[in-house]
């Protein structure tokens, strides 16, 4: 193919191709170890077809999230040269979580708990999770349709880091982070607070990932941002969105498959579900329109990136309250999350690190802005299951969605930077100086987004 660029097989390949196969020898091998009882009969006697319905709609909300609304959204904010490398990251970490999830990732995360910090491997290649509905994980449900709900979570949620290394690192530094990430960080902080973990016991509120998603991979997204270093050329070369229409249509399917995301946390097609989703498209529109005044008044003229770069700061925002507050005070996550977010992403300017796609200014943020104001307005009266705030008379739970910041946010923050250095003593994060001139398109890929 004329113009392309031939690259031989470099040692990261080598080293990932071992890690995957070691892991994955591994894990097949316990599989079968676990897989020797014969199961019972299944009851299935509980099981709602609509809840069971709504939660498989659900994840393909989800899914769609990852694939193409991410890759979309980060894809037109790139250079060119970069849209089809970018857009790879998302399909391929769908791949490798799905993968890693299924084979042990599941069974870390919500398999039963070892003092509080992890889940055992009772549920190692999904030996024990069938159609039987699990009484703590939808007593409605079969017990696979939550464990592949919470398979677009673990994915969605390294996705959404590549957005702060983007245009500079290499694709097998990328696969060998994502792997150890996800084991190493994600699966303990999902079981700290949503598979019986010490956050959890402790009565944090977190509806559907304003910590485990959103503040785990913005914490991590700063330690790749100053892991990775700046890219060549920021802030003296022009580096603006090649193709805002993209980022459009992104965060289209972004806000689209947010009411999944939100909505089915509530696991069964309810009243918990309804205003959680209605919470999510308040949230988004009031940060979006709060968004375009506050960028109106600072740099002159509102801009089609700030408008779409505010609703996702507005969902990432209300995640964690979406099914614990009445849809009036949605508005007020909106508001805090436009605004904050904004002020965050100025702030990034003047520090100078280069978090290429704003993860930390709208995930790290939106997600402790969301926490915290959980922490004041839940309600039992809401959602029994969940917990009252401050302002309905319990001032310990702003303390403790406080401590499930900080918690979340030191582990991701350190154990990502610490994965970080691991990976680039073995094979390098980041790309030569002459692969991140010429793109990722071409020096990772071998293809060209554009003729």
């Amino acid at each position: 193919m004329e113009g392309l660029v031939t690259r031989p097989i470099d040692n990261g390949v080598r080293v990932l191709s071992a890690v995957i196969w070691a892991v994955l020898g591994l894990a097949l091998w316990s599989s079968g170890a676990w897989a020797q009882d014969v199961p019972s009969p299944p009851d299935l006697s509980k099981i709602e077809s609509g809840d069971t319905a709504w939660v498989l709609a659900s994840t393909a909300l989800v899914l769609a999230m990852v694939v193409p609304g991410l890759a979309l959204f980060y894809g037109g904010q790139v250079r060119s040269k970069n849209v089809l490398g970018t857009m790879m990251h998302s399909f391929v970490i769908l791949c490798l979580v799905s993968v890693i999830w299924v084979l042990f990732g599941y069974s870390l995360t919500f398999g039963p708990d070892k003092g509080g910090v992890i889940g055992g491997l009772d549920w190692v290649g999904l030996s024990g999770v069938g159609i039987e509905p699990h009484p703590k994980y939808g007593p409605t449900i079969p017990h696979e349709a939550f464990m592949l709900f919470q398979l677009m979570f673990a994915a969605f949620t390294p996705a959404l880091i590549a957005g702060a290394f983007a245009e500079r690192i290499r694709f097998s530094a990328l696969l060998l982070f994502v792997a150890l990430w996800s084991i190493f960080i994600y699966s303990p902080l999902a079981h700290w607070v949503w598979g019986g973990g010490w956050l959890g016991k402790m009565g944090a509120l977190d509806f559907a990932g304003g910590s485990v998603v959103h503040i785990s991979s913005g914490a991590a997204s700063l330690a790749c941002a100053l892991a990775l270093g700046r890219r060549r050329g920021y802030q003296t070369e022009y580096m603006a969105p090649h193709n805002l229409s993209l980022t459009l249509l992104g965060t289209g399917l972004l806000w689209f498959g947010w009411f999944g995301f939100n909505g089915g946390s509530a696991r069964g097609a309810n009243a918990i579900a309804i205003g959680a989703i209605v919470a999510t498209h308040i949230a988004a529109a009031t940060s979006a329109l709060t968004w375009m005044v506050v960028e109106w008044m600072h740099r002159g003229k509102p801009t089609l990136l700030g408008v779409a770069t505010g609703a996702v700061a507005g969902m990432a925002t209300v995640t964690a309250g979406a099914g614990y507050i009445e849809p009036i005070e949605a508005i007020l996550f909106g508001l805090a999350g436009g605004a904050l977010c904004y002020s965050a992403i100025v702030w990034k300017g003047k520090m100078g690190y280069d978090d290429a796609l704003d993860v930390v200014g709208i995930h790290a943020v939106g997600g402790t802005i969301g926490m915290l104001v959980t922490g004041l307005l839940a309600s039992k009266a809401v959602n029994v299951a969940g917990g009252d705030g401050l302002f309905s008379g319990h001032p310990a739970q702003f303390g403790i969605q406080a401590m499930t910041v900080f918690a979340v946010a030191l582990f991701s923050f350190v154990g990502s930077y610490v994965i970080l250095k691991v990976v680039d003593g073995l094979i390098g994060l980041r790309v030569n100086p002459d692969e991140e001139v010429t793109g990722l398109d071409l020096s990772q890929h071998n293809e060209r987004a554009y003729s």
